[in-house]
């Protein structure tokens, strides 16, 4: 089965220097369909769910989907999978650039990587000629570094995954970046591939792709780069202003949480962090991943003030956490420590909303000063950059940031601070004044999420149907569904963001003609809840903790805003939300479930 994917995967044991080439798994394929549903069936079939993030039983998987390097609208997505040492869940980190096109360019669809390297190596890729090399010479660079030095000793034409320091040396959430600003960055994925010592991949191919319709598939491609356009999110919002248009729009219901969710979820000072004003004072340009019709990324410098900087970003969840969730409105300061995100390989929600559990432990006089080495108060920017930089490099008490936000509100005395699910920190919408999103983080199978569903698309944005952010019906059936779709999506190989503007007959459209399936759209989406279900799986056999919140969410009542007063009712949701499931009062997915999906 050629058609949309190339056919072949690499196998790369690191202990043995041995390099395999295998046929893709065509029933794998045609079940679980490509990128985070592909590779964590191969990693399901072959991992230990007890086994350590951070030992050799725990492989790596970079794995692209059917529609990944085609005209498909926006298809530049790949996702790296493995155990992640953040949460214990299965871990699957999606990423776009240019990296995953090139990999099927160069004629594989993923690679498995096994065991661990005794020494720094990176794999390099060109068309058939596949080899690990020395990467000594790489170790302890960071992730623009090691882009130029391999773009000048393998060629200027090669695309680059890597890690920099934060992941050789443990940062939990550390991770993957390629064409250097695109990330595999939630769930510490870059801390596997760091303690296997394997240092960046470096691809080039010059082969196609070939998809079963070609007339056929081209159509639809272009009728679904045609909703997006006329679409006013994905056609004018985010091309104009990017991911941080939802500053101002998020503020305006009271959802973005201020200060590690203390203070209430209404930023006084939210349009000095918001797009408008990223747009206004410091775009350079915007910028799109392979294949893009949006354009959401940003190009930005700042021309004044101590943080002088260019960069890419930030996206509206790094704005937040380094500027709300921290009560920062400098913009140049949020720019500048998202900017070392990108430098160095580190997930920027975790780091900003673990800088903010920090203020808040710091001002209770749980953290002294002198473990941290100067003051951390809330609205200190110069503080947060420095903390940033200090967990960037793995010194001082940055490496006890760099345990995320949990693990150092635990070291403190209270791991009720530490505002995250499963251990992963939640993203930049209070659940308390979005019901729904509250009920998709205490749900998501890779910890605190907002892309593993995105609630706020119908809460806030009132798409494809407007719903009350404030009520709670309706909201367990519908997250069902946004899931098992976001699980398809992820797994073609496309960007969640054209799912502001199109859905399921769209994307299983372009599924059908490319890989010459015959499925209805109901078949094709329930590839989507086949692949949860499979994660949900390994979650439970992994002894990974139940669906909640923190008890923030559920108990302390917002003190301002659109939902003043208002708590999380996780409890009204959470039994609805497994009986649309087919789990039982647990939330473990029943027998019967497991046969209707092929799962047992």
């Amino acid at each position: 089965m050629n058609n949309g994917y190339v056919g072949t995967i690499l196998r790369v044991n690191l202990k043995t220097g041995t390099i395999l080439k295998e046929p893709l798994n065509d029933k794998n394929a045609d079940e679980y369909v490509g990128a985070r549903g592909l590779g964590t069936k191969y990693y399901c079939d072959e991992c230990d769910p007890k086994c350590d993030p951070l030992g050799p039983d725990n492989k790596l998987i970079f794995m692209t989907g059917p529609l990944t390097g085609t005209a498909a609208t926006s298809a530049g997505r790949y996702n790296a999978v493995a155990k992640s040492p953040l949460t214990g869940t299965i871990g699957a980190a999606n990423s776009g650039g240019h990296f995953g096109p090139e990999l099927k360019y160069a004629g594989y669809d993923g690679i498995i990587f096994e065991d661990v390297s005794d020494h720094p190596v990176y794999l390099y890729i060109s068309d058939d000629t596949v080899e690990l090399r020395d990467a000594t010479h790489l170790w302890g660079k960071d992730v623009f570094e090691t882009t130029d030095a391999l773009n000048e000793e393998c060629g200027s034409n090669f695309r680059i995954a890597c890690i920099s320091a934060a992941g050789e040396t443990g940062c939990l959430f550390a991770g993957i970046m390629n064409d250097k600003h695109r990330a595999a960055g939630r769930g510490g994925i870059g801390a596997v591939m760091g303690v296997k010592k394997l240092k960046a991949v470096a691809v080039k191919g010059t082969k196609s792709i070939f998809v079963a319709h070609p007339e056929k598939f081209f159509e639809v491609c272009m009728d679904a780069r045609a909703k997006l356009k006329a679409h006013p999110v994905t056609g004018a919002g985010l091309s104009a202003y990017g991911t941080m248009i939802l500053v101002n729009i998020v503020n305006g219901v009271g959802g973005m949480p201020v200060a590690n969710g203390r203070d209430g979820a209404c930023y006084a000072d939210a349009d000095d962090i918001s797009g408008e004003s990223l747009t206004a004072k410091h775009l350079i340009r915007n910028k799109g991943c392979f294949g893009c019709s949006i354009g959401c990324g940003r190009l930005t410098e700042i021309k004044s003030g101590p943080y002088k900087s260019q960069g890419e970003g930030p996206e509206y969840e790094a704005g937040w956490s380094f500027g709300a969730d921290c009560k920062i409105n400098d913009l140049g300061a949020v720019c500048d420590a998202n900017f070392m995100c990108n430098q160095y390989g580190i997930d920027p929600i975790t780091m900003g909303s673990t800088i903010a559990c920090a203020m808040e432990l710091y001002e209770m006089g749980a953290i002294p000063e002198e473990d941290i080495g100067f003051p951390l108060r809330f609205g200190d920017a110069a503080a947060m950059v420095k903390a940033t930089e200090m967990t960037c490099k793995g010194e001082g008490f940055g490496k006890i940031m760099g345990l995320g936000s949990y693990r150092m509100a635990e070291k403190y005395g209270h791991p009720e601070l530490s505002m995250s699910v499963k251990k992963q920190e939640m993203p930049a919408y209070d659940g308390r004044a979005i019901q729904g999103i509250g009920l998709e983080y205490a749900t998501s199978n890779r910890g605190g999420c907002h892309v593993r569903g995105y609630m706020i698309s119908p809460e806030v944005l009132g798409i494809p149907l407007a719903m009350d952010p404030l009520v709670t019906e309706g909201k367990p059936a519908l997250l069902k569904t946004f899931q098992d779709l976001t699980a398809l999506c992820d797994a073609t190989g496309i960007c969640l963001f054209t799912t502001f503007g199109m859905g399921l007959p769209e994307i299983a459209g372009m599924y059908r003609e490319a890989v010459g399936s015959d499925e209805s759209d109901e078949e094709v989406l329930l590839k989507g809840e086949r692949i949860w279900n499979l994660e949900k799986q390994f979650n439970v056999a992994a002894g990974v903790e139940k669906d909640t919140l923190p008890p923030r969410l559920l108990r302390e009542k917002l003190p301002n805003g659109p939902a003043e007063g208002k708590v999380n009712e996780l409890h009204t949701m959470l039994k609805e939300y497994y009986a649309a499931r087919g789990w039982d009062e647990e939330g473990i997915p029943t027998k019967e479930k497991l046969t209707a999906l092929k799962l047992n």
